[in-house]
């Protein structure tokens, strides 16, 4: 049986990545149905609510039993409003590596939130999941990706050449999007790259003083 990864919740200073729920469909077809989101991403389009159900309720749950990767839905803890999606993908348990990929919600970018959500992600691989990589891929024109893995402390590696098909407007009436093929920028991020914590003061409130929590 293939190696897989806990179904568990992480925690950061604002976020929390749990589970998708089916509660989280309407909210997925909203954040999907983005002009961005349908240009550099794999995700189908148009991204329906039936589809979100049947993400949360089916494929994702298979995708993380198979030892394929994990989905987050990424949430304010404030307002528990859907803010993201989080996915581990292509998972190498021999190597300990895996591609991760994210989506920010249109009204929740320049917030930070992308950069903290991934950071999350990295530290619980590297520090409770001895995972020795994690790699990103954005496209060649996603500067907004691109910011995301440089924050975070990603290493460039190079470019895969015409890796990746970006999708322009549709055309309306159920057309499909134009395509057009792009390079690709890889990252990768190893244990050692993520800045040693500093000391902080000791802070009261439910997550405590740790840089994220974990709920199996």
């Amino acid at each position: 049986m293939a190696a897989s990864f806990p179904e568990t919740a992480i925690s950061t200073e604002r976020l929390l990545l749990r589970p998708l729920a089916e509660d989280d469909a309407p909210g997925l077809a909203t954040m999907m149905a983005d002009e961005l989101v349908l240009a550099w991403t794999d995700l189908p389009h148009p991204f329906t609510e039936a589809y979100a159900t049947e993400l949360a309720r089916t494929l994702a749950p298979a995708h993380r039993a198979a030892g394929r990767g994990i989905v987050f839905a990424v949430t304010e803890h404030l307002t528990q409003r859907l803010v993201g999606l989080v996915e581990l993908r292509n998972t190498d348990w021999r190597l300990r590596s895996t591609e991760i990929s994210y989506v920010t919600a249109s009204w929740a970018r320049g917030e930070g939130y992308a950069p903290e959500a991934v950071l999350g992600v990295s530290q619980w691989l590297f520090e409770d999941r001895d995972f020795l990589r994690l790699e990103l891929r954005t496209a060649a024109g996603n500067t907004a990706a691109q910011q995301v893995a440089q924050k975070i402390g990603g290493i460039s590696e190079g470019v895969l050449r015409s890796a990746w098909i970006v999708r322009g407007e549709s055309g309306g009436s159920g057309e499909a999007a134009v395509e057009s093929r792009s390079d690709l920028i890889l990252w990768s991020l190893l244990p050692e790259d993520l800045d040693a914590p500093e000391p902080e003061p000791q802070r009261t409130g439910w997550h405590g003083d740790q840089r994220y929590v974990l709920r199996d």
